[in-house]
């Protein structure tokens, strides 16, 4: 069985099992914060962002023997984690892919429906810690930044050769950096000579740019996270996912989702909105009452981490939950029309399609 140490406690830990496995669930309830382990639940679950485990061993606690989890991560540490918590525990299956690949990944190993899925997005705390992974602003290390070491292009070889617009559309876009094109020409600049090649090379230049300090943030903690954003592909990751997942979540399955940036949590927000309520294509065919599909998720809320969870870990005060359920409405074409239309920087990224090639 599952052991309960972990190398951290997750953010909006209870609450996010919670949210999958209590019979009735709102994110205003009480209960949302109170953990009491439910009737062992079955069923087939998914945690599409494992880390270090944390929610995933919580949620095993409360699952029947019967039960399956299926854990993915990109980054091979984390892997080496899940397959510990595999040898442990029978129930759990492990997926060295990314969230994006769900759906796909499922039905090779013969799942069709999933009645939870739970997803943490972001950068973790260990790979924040670990100077190797090049994620740090603080710490000396490699400018890599990759969720997965083993494959693509770190953040040193794109930032070596992409153009300066492209390196200004992305940490203006993904960062929200009011001064992303001055920090674009200084890397240019600074590369005519000898290319940035650790952290803390890039976090001195993106400092001595910036003339405005924020409260409490470093000068470069939007480009860092811009930059990482563009490397992984993280929201065109989200936005696929969201837009497909639906389709194999099972009726009264619950999605819970954590996201830290602005533009994870409007596209989960939005997602939410547009598939709890009638496609507008839909709404605008003539067809009787009785004809007229329902949505196919009901949306339960938002929680917040409280202010004991952020005093004990500061990285909490910006994460958002959301939560939906899915009804028992049949999946249409068109309800996927519709969340991918209401995803939020889709037309940017198209209009990257028409950058300078960065890969």
């Amino acid at each position: 069985m599952a052991n309960a140490e972990y190398e951290h406690k997750p953010v909006l830990f209870e609450e996010t099992v919670n949210a999958l496995v209590l019979a009735d669930f709102h994110a205003k309830s009480a209960a949302v914060r109170q953990w009491a382990p439910p009737a062992k639940r079955d069923g087939v679950f998914v945690d599409g962002t494992f880390g270090r485990g944390g929610h995933s061993r919580l949620l095993l606690s409360a699952l029947s023997e019967s039960a399956r989890l299926f854990v993915f991560d990109k980054d091979p540490r984390a892997i080496e984690a899940a397959m510990q918590l595999s040898r442990e525990d029978a129930r759990v299956t492990v997926v060295h892919d990314g969230f994006a690949t769900m759906v796909q990944a499922l039905a090779e190993r013969g799942v069709t429906q999933v009645d939870g899925v739970m997803m943490d997005l972001g950068v973790s705390s260990p790979q924040i810690d670990d100077a190797a992974r090049g994620f740090s602003f603080m710490r000396d290390g490699p400018l890599d930044m990759r969720m997965d070491t083993s494959r693509g292009q770190t953040a040193a070889q794109w930032l070596a050769q992409a153009s300066v617009d492209n390196i200004k559309e992305v940490i203006k876009y993904y960062g929200e950096e009011r001064f992303a094109f001055q920090i674009a020409k200084a890397v240019d600049a600074r590369r005519q000579s000898s290319p940035l090649c650790t952290t803390l090379e890039l976090a001195e230049l993106v400092a001595n740019v910036v003339r405005t300090r924020e409260k409490g943030q470093h000068p470069a903690t939007r480009t860092f996270q811009a930059i990482r954003i563009h490397i992984n592909e993280e929201l065109k990751e989200l936005a696929d996912t969201l837009a497909s997942i639906l389709k194999v979540l099972a009726p009264q399955g619950r999605m819970a989702v954590i996201s830290f940036h602005s533009l994870e949590d409007r596209m989960v927000k939005q997602c939410f909105a547009a598939a709890s309520t009638l496609p507008a294509e839909l709404a605008r065919m003539p067809l009787r009452e009785s004809e007229m599909p329902d949505p196919v998720l009901k949306n339960l809320g938002r929680v917040l981490a409280q202010e004991n969870e952020v005093r004990a870990n500061p990285r909490s005060r910006s994460a958002v939950l959301r939560i939906a359920e899915r009804t028992g409405a049949a999946w249409n074409q068109a309800h996927e029309n519709a969340i991918r239309s209401a995803l939020p920087g889709m037309d940017t990224q198209k209009r990257r399609g028409s950058w300078p090639a960065s890969h």
